[in-house]
């Protein structure tokens, strides 16, 4: 067994470095929750971040631990990974995050770590140490979430916008901006449930690789779900507010109304993934939503430049999270 062989100061300092990922998937993904509700002024900043950061917690004691299931054990073969890969993985993620903060781009937390682990799974021993299927539901829903995101969104906003037709703008505004926490409060949730549970699968990914805990649990050791969600609700409570301006204010502009449409159709699409245990971006799924929202008032509303550098974003995720942790996986062979 590795455990006798990988000093614990090792899997310690790893188990940080995962913590401090969330905390970052937090803070980077802090837009995605809170965007549309402080652009829409329903909350102040300060107040909407207070406000995610506890429904992203609360979501341990809602969801099932599907997607810790597939990042720890679908995709990659267990016995492929040890403590140079989960480094490797956990560098190439948490740069390609600090990149896209800095200057202000929505991309996916998520698909950064998976790609960081493939890429210093490819490192060590080549594309067949990947499980097809595992990857493969994860490309896949790189298209499918911002698709269903922009068709609920998009299909809320035409319902919405005909139920009410005959009301008076002034009412509206202040009914869904009473149902706009309603909706920011689930889209929080179903943030929290998604992404707390990838770092929670790649610690677990670590246990296993390290000999401290079987292949066969069923699930991890409680203190690292606990530990995730706190980890991600502390980031979301820094917020990243250079992100918030960005899917807030410079895709569309959007009232409460088209706020409670973009978050509703946005966490349903989180749900649903959630409960498949498929690890979708929170950032995909809620632009999906905004722009389907704007794209029923009238195209022109959509500042497409915005959202094509954006899906840009998107685009090189995985294989630049891959290039870095593939480098970090060579680093650190030199160093521990």
């Amino acid at each position: 067994m590795e455990a006798t062989q990988a000093a614990l100061w090792v899997v310690i300092m790893l188990v940080a470095v995962a913590l401090l990922f969330d905390f970052m998937n937090g803070f980077h993904d802090a837009a995605n929750s809170i965007a549309t509700v402080v652009s829409t002024g329903v909350l102040k900043p300060a107040q909407a971040v207070l406000f995610a950061a506890a429904f992203n917690f609360i979501a341990i004691f809602v969801f099932h631990l599907s997607v810790a299931a597939t990042i720890g054990k679908g995709i990659v073969e267990p016995g492929i990974v040890d403590t140079h890969v989960v480094f490797g993985a956990l560098v190439g993620a948490i740069t390609w995050n600090v990149i896209t903060w800095w200057y202000g781009i929505p991309s996916s937390s998520s698909h950064a770590l998976i790609g960081g682990i493939v890429g210093a799974t490819i490192a060590k021993a080549g594309s067949g140490a990947l499980i097809g299927a595992g990857v493969m539901k994860t490309v896949v829903f790189i298209f499918v979430s911002p698709f269903l995101g922009f068709l609920l969104g998009s299909l809320m906003m035409v319902l919405v916008s005909n139920v009410f037709r005959r009301s008076r703008p002034s009412g509206v505004d202040r009914w869904f901006r009473r149902l706009q926490l309603v909706s920011a409060g689930a889209y929080s949730l179903g943030h929290g449930g998604n992404d707390a549970q990838k770092t929670i699968g790649i610690i677990w990914l670590l246990l296993i690789a390290t000999g401290y805990v079987s292949a066969g649990d069923k699930s991890p050791p409680i203190w690292v779900i606990v530990s995730c969600y706190i980890a991600i609700a502390i980031g979301t409570m820094f917020g990243g507010w250079r992100i918030v301006k960005t899917m807030g204010q410079k895709i569309t502009k959007l009232k409460p109304v088209g706020g409670f449409c973009a978050e509703t159709g946005g966490a349903i699409t989180l749900f649903l993934a959630t409960a498949l245990g498929i690890p979708v971006s929170t950032t995909h799924t809620i632009t999906g939503a905004i722009v389907g929202v704007g794209s029923t008032q009238r195209a022109s509303a959509v500042r497409w430049g915005v959202a094509g550098n954006i899906v840009w974003a998107w685009i090189f995720t995985i294989p630049a999270s891959a290039f870095v942790a593939a480098i970090a996986y060579w680093f650190s062979l030199q160093v521990f």
